[in-house]
């Protein structure tokens, strides 16, 4: 199982450290919206720097990259219709991120929605989603469009049930609060809210999640469910899937 390392930075933030399993002091940052608690604990653990994997444009993703780089000297991927700092290679759609030396290998998945351009990698039994899908949630559409999301939310959803979700925002209880209004009979969201309520009691991340849990608590990865379809319909949706996710969407905007 790969080993990865949460950073909280800002209000509820997390910068996701790959560990390489070949040397476990050497790894990779994800997201690292600010520089400042990765030199920290890189310098604490005496950890090496070896590469910064971004996922959209937003700044509390992309505020510490510069620095990072430049003390590191170490590449930068990001998604290529997106301008990111310091980025050293462009990559899309299929493409492979791959650190040979780290005997790391990451596919490339563009998941629009949240911004125009916003990717993940997947690889190792994990996948790093940025802000398109959160635990018992989903990113908010700023630049894009509800079909696209949807697309992207399936995409994810296809892959294996056992992937590990790490998302980039300690946004679980929120976002589970929400999914109980929208299923107030599923017995899964509430179980998973106490035990969420535990996790956060003890100071601990709820992350990463699965897409096996994802499947029976996110209404988001749950419009062709009959409960999340009565809900959206009952909140005025447009027939068919997009239109229960679009309402669905909206409803969590104001909520």
């Amino acid at each position: 199982m790969l080993e990865v390392t949460p950073v909280p930075a800002f209000r509820d933030n997390y910068i996701w450290l790959i560990h390489s399993p070949e040397d476990r002091t050497r790894v990779i940052a994800v997201d690292p919206g600010d520089a400042n608690p990765v030199l920290s604990l890189l310098n604490t653990r005496r950890w090496e720097l070896s590469g910064i994997l971004v996922t959209h444009h937003h700044a509390d993703h992309t505020g510490g990259v510069p620095r990072l780089a430049g003390h590191y000297g170490c590449p930068v991927y990001g998604p290529r219709s997106e301008i990111i700092p310091a980025r050293t290679r462009a990559v899309e759609d299929s493409e492979t991120v791959a650190f040979p030396s780290l005997g790391l290998r990451f596919s490339v998945l563009e998941v629009p929605g949240h911004t125009a351009g916003h990717i993940a990698y997947y690889g190792h039994g994990a996948v790093f989603c940025g802000d398109t899908l959160f635990s018992g949630g989903c990113g908010r559409l700023f630049e894009g469009t509800p079909e696209q999301m949807l697309r992207s939310l399936d995409a994810l959803a296809a892959l294996p049930e056992e992937t590990r979700v790490y998302c980039t925002h300690e946004y679980t209880e929120s976002n589970l609060a929400f999914a109980a209004a929208v299923e107030p009979d599923n017995g899964d969201i509430q179980a998973y809210r106490e035990r969420c309520a535990d996790i956060r009691a003890q100071g601990q991340p709820t992350l990463p999640s699965t897409l096996e849990r994802e499947r029976t608590i996110n209404p988001f990865l749950r419009v062709d469910e009959a409960s999340v379809r009565a809900a959206a319909l009952a909140r005025g949706a447009a027939a068919g899937r997009v239109g229960v996710f679009a309402a669905i969407r909206a409803w969590k905007d104001e909520f």
